[in-house]
């Protein structure tokens, strides 16, 4: 709450936008600021300060809001209250009451001049020229609905709030001591001695009783109870639903390939080399070694180059970035070297060592492919027709079968599937169209209705219907016996196993070595040294290393293992201090943070004198009343 309470005393001031402005009207308890909706039912007084209706209701929806944002999803009053919104709105205006009232009683305030040079400075109301605008300042106020003369006496009661917060923990600093302890806390790692208790060392576990198992059933029913199913009818209509491609003539599949042959083309590849020199003058003396029977090998190696540093790769000619290489080397013969080009580059001679003529798909061998992209695409055409002639048929009482076979549909029906998609067989279903929504939807309707289609992306439709629900119920234990006996054969075994290792713990706290249990139980005692603060070891894992540091050196203690079907009992064998720690070691970020705390500590002890000094009232009808309109 202080933390908070700090920026609106210091961040508001340095960088006080209009918006947050108006907020601190509620949210640090501004009083008699702002009248009309709820009345002048107080809310919150201490000494003379008084907290409106209106202030606490515009602190409390203003806290929904930020919480909403979290959240992403808007929390309802009753989520609110469970998250304890209400109660912390209250902590925060009666923070802000006292310390308002402790500024009336000490006399402080603002010159106008300097309330003027504080408003001047304002972002907000800045024209196009930088600088204050009087026109800016009125329209930007009056967009909130609030009087010029408002926005002044609060302007003035949070620099008076900050003067108070600054004299309380401006200028602290986090002494050397307190630094250094820090410093010994966060590089401190430790070694450590530990068994890792596999669940073989309690097993095998006999059957359980016919007792036991009934009242473990009993205890754990709710596990085992039978979901609510439904059985779902749907019908889907996207393109390939209804496409049909032996309605597609030869002749509209001939058009198609010969108004489309770039697409069933290769165009010619090369496999070229391409090698730059630095003057044009190299580059010549280099073509005329080759024109009197240096190789094209004997002129890269000359030039510290190798044949990966010259080769371009096999490709077409519209892929070659410097036209006037793509010129030369597509009119090149196989194996040839041209002369000297100027590229985009700097000279060079190119060589071809491939040719990939051009290539054509034959008709007969594109053929079934034109024929059903055509075929697609009419489909796409006539879609929602399809779609209004459904909607039509369905209008006119047919069922969703009748409807789907009218139009060459397929009506496909699921006997019972429950809200995760699994049948009662525990087979997952995952073939069904739009999974997610459409069994979101199917729980939320009833049965034997016309439901809205669900959308399959931008081009389908899927129409469903819900034909039977099967109500949850309980299971017989005799249902799920097997579910039961394994349960309750795992759950034995976790309990016997941390119950082992607890006679463990005992053992090594009355004197006995952990290489003695090791060699005991014929378990292999494993070493970790230089185990740090809040890191996920592997083998100790997260929760193992926070027991590790909650015990002193020579102490053990036992901790669930990473795996979680193990148990690991572990002693603290040595701990080291870190060399050379001291308050400098800790970064800036983490003094500035240390400081912050303690101001804010400060700040807190400040806040609870004040509230023993002054006597601090709070109405809850009227909360109640803010908060029913």
């Amino acid at each position: 709450m202080l933390d908070s309470l700090r920026k609106a005393a210091g961040t508001w001031v340095a960088k006080l936008l209009l918006l947050l402005l108006v907020l601190s009207f509620a949210v640090w308890g501004i009083s008699g600021q702002m009248t009309g909706g709820l009345g002048s039912t107080t809310v919150v007084a201490a000494g003379d300060t008084e907290v409106s209706a209106m202030d606490y209701r515009l602190a409390y929806d203003r806290q929904i809001s930020l919480m909403s944002q979290r959240f992403g999803s808007r929390i309802t009053r009753e989520q609110a209250s469970a998250l304890g919104i209400d109660a912390q709105v209250l902590s925060q205006l009666v923070a802000g009451a006292v310390l308002d009232e402790q500024a009336r009683k000490m006399g402080l305030g603002l010159s106008k001049d300097r309330i003027a040079a504080l408003t001047a400075e304002d972002p907000a109301f800045r024209g196009p020229s930088g600088q204050f605008d009087r026109n800016q300042f009125e329209f930007v106020l009056s967009q909130v609905g609030m009087r010029p003369e408002d926005y002044l006496k609060n302007r003035e009661q949070v620099a008076i709030r900050q003067q108070i917060v600054e004299a309380v923990s401006d200028g602290m600093s986090v002494p050397d001591t307190f630094l250094r302890a820090v410093a010994l806390y966060q590089g401190e790692d430790r070694t450590v001695e530990f068994l890792a208790l596999p669940p073989s060392l309690v097993q095998p576990i006999e059957e359980p009783s016919k007792e036991a198992l009934s009242a473990w059933f009993e205890e754990n029913k709710a596990r085992y109870e039978a979901p609510e199913y439904r059985k779902i009818v749907y019908v889907k209509l996207e393109p390939d639903d209804i496409a049909d491609p032996a309605a597609i003539t030869d002749e509209q599949v001939r058009e198609d390939y010969e108004s489309r042959q770039s697409a069933y083309t290769t165009p010619e590849r090369r496999e070229i080399e391409q090698l730059v020199f630095a003057t044009t003058e190299a580059a010549q003396q280099a073509h005329e070694r080759i024109s009197a029977g240096a190789s094209f090998e004997e002129i890269v190696a000359s030039e510290g180059k190798s044949m990966d540093d010259v080769k371009l790769g096999r490709i077409e000619k519209s892929r070659v970035g410097d036209p006037a290489v793509a010129e030369v080397a597509f009119d090149l013969q196989k194996n040839a070297v041209s002369g000297v080009v100027d590229g985009a580059f700097g000279p060079l001679i190119l060589r071809v060592t491939d040719i990939v003529a051009e290539s054509m798909e034959p008709l007969p061998q594109v053929a079934d492919q034109i024929r059903n992209e055509l075929a697609l695409a009419e489909a796409s055409r006539v879609l929602l027709d399809v779609h209004d002639r459904y909607e039509d048929a369905r209008a006119a009482g047919e069922t969703i079968e009748e409807a789907a076979g009218r139009l060459g549909l397929e009506a496909v029906a699921v006997d019972a599937v429950d809200r995760s998609g699994q049948t009662p067989d525990g087979t997952v279903l995952n073939d069904l169209p739009e999974s997610a929504q459409l069994l979101k939807e199917a729980f939320e309707t009833e049965a034997d209705i016309e439901n809205p289609a669900i959308n399959i992306g931008s081009s389908g439709f899927l129409f469903y219907e819900v034909k039977d629900v099967t109500p949850r119920r309980e299971r017989a234990l005799d249902e799920v016996r097997d579910r039961v006996v394994a349960d309750w054969t795992s759950a034995e075994i976790a309990s016997r196993l941390s119950a082992k290792a607890r006679e463990i713990e005992k053992q090594i706290a009355d004197g006995t070595s952990l290489d003695t249990i090791a060699a005991e139980l014929s378990l292999e005692k494993q070493i970790k040294r230089g185990v740090r603060r809040g890191v996920d070891d592997p083998e100790l894992g997260s929760a193992g290393v926070t027991a590790v540091f909650g015990v002193g050196q020579g102490d053990s203690g036992v901790v669930p293992g990473p795996t979680g079907d193990n148990q690991i009992v572990f002693m603290v064998a040595e701990v080291f201090e870190p060399a050379g720690a001291s308050a400098e070691s800790v970064p800036p970020e983490g003094r500035t943070e240390y400081q912050s705390g303690m101001a804010d500590d400060l700040l807190d002890q400040l806040v609870a004198r004040l509230q023993g000094e002054y006597a601090v009232t709070v109405n809850r009808n009227a909360m109640q009343q803010a908060l029913s309109f």
